[in-house]
């Protein structure tokens, strides 16, 4: 089956773009990481598993992000939050699997809240819940937090790309309205999460206690002790699919 392209309008006149493999079951979403886009090495190779096992898989770009329009500067958790939504409400019918790296771990639990008759399944990859208050501000450097207090903006280096990324103050606080830890966190569909043990970005520690606060009885945690935050090699992504396979037949 072909890979269909599109975009989806939004009301401000730009649009988020989207690629889509028409197929059977329950639409498996992707929701992408902060500052990463729809062609990464997990989202393709989830793709290829859908292209040879006839699943509906969807993925898109958020505002700001990939080949989506928008700019950076005006990017915030509630816009991103209203993306994912938007893509559910707009481009799929019937239940839905959530598939969720790094940021976009925290927008499937708050996809999940906000439509739990549509999420049946969810598959989180070093979920980062709550990361702008609770993991990116703590270890933001003195000189950082100075020009956010006042300037509302720094150009924060970047460990994934040379160049340095605008981070707002506007993002920060806007985060802290979305947050979900402690928890509980009244989500009760399953839910398979899937982390590395060295991670530096997001610690085992944080997605396990993600893991402990979702209120559902079918949770797994699964550790790849020598992963980091990426889990994008061939073992990772085998595991991956291994997981997002299981938990579909048993929807």
């Amino acid at each position: 089956m072909a890979e269909k392209v599109g975009r989806l309008d939004r009301e401000d006149g730009g649009y988020l773009a989207w690629r889509r493999i028409d197929g059977e079951g329950p639409t498996i979403i992707w929701l992408g990481g902060f500052r990463s886009d729809m062609t990464g090495t997990k989202t393709q190779a989830l793709s290829g598993w859908a292209q040879a096992t006839g699943r509906d898989f969807l993925r898109f770009d958020y505002f700001a992000h990939g080949l989506s329009t928008g700019d950076f500067q005006d990017a915030t958790i509630t816009r991103w939050r209203a993306d994912a939504l938007a893509v559910i409400d707009e481009m799929t019918s019937g239940p839905v699997v959530l598939v969720g790296s790094s940021m976009g771990g925290w927008l499937a639990c708050l996809a999940a809240l906000a439509r739990p008759e549509r999420v049946a399944g969810m598959v989180l990859i070093a979920p980062a819940a709550d990361f702008t208050h609770r993991l990116m501000l703590p270890n933001l450097s003195p000189e950082a937090k100075e020009a956010l207090l006042s300037e509302g903006l720094y150009m924060q280096p970047s460990d994934y790309g040379e160049e340095p990324y605008p981070l707002t103050a506007t993002l920060l606080a806007d985060g802290v309205q979305w947050s979900i830890m402690p928890g509980p966190v009244e989500i009760r569909c399953p839910v398979r999460v899937l982390q590395g043990g060295q991670d530096t970005d997001v610690p085992w520690a944080h997605a396990m206690a993600l893991s402990n606060a979702l209120q559902g009885s079918d949770v797994s945690f699964n550790l790849i002790k020598d992963g980091d935050h990426r889990l994008s090699r061939l073992e990772d992504l085998e595991q991956l699919l291994a997981l997002t396979e299981d938990l579909m037949g048993r929807l």
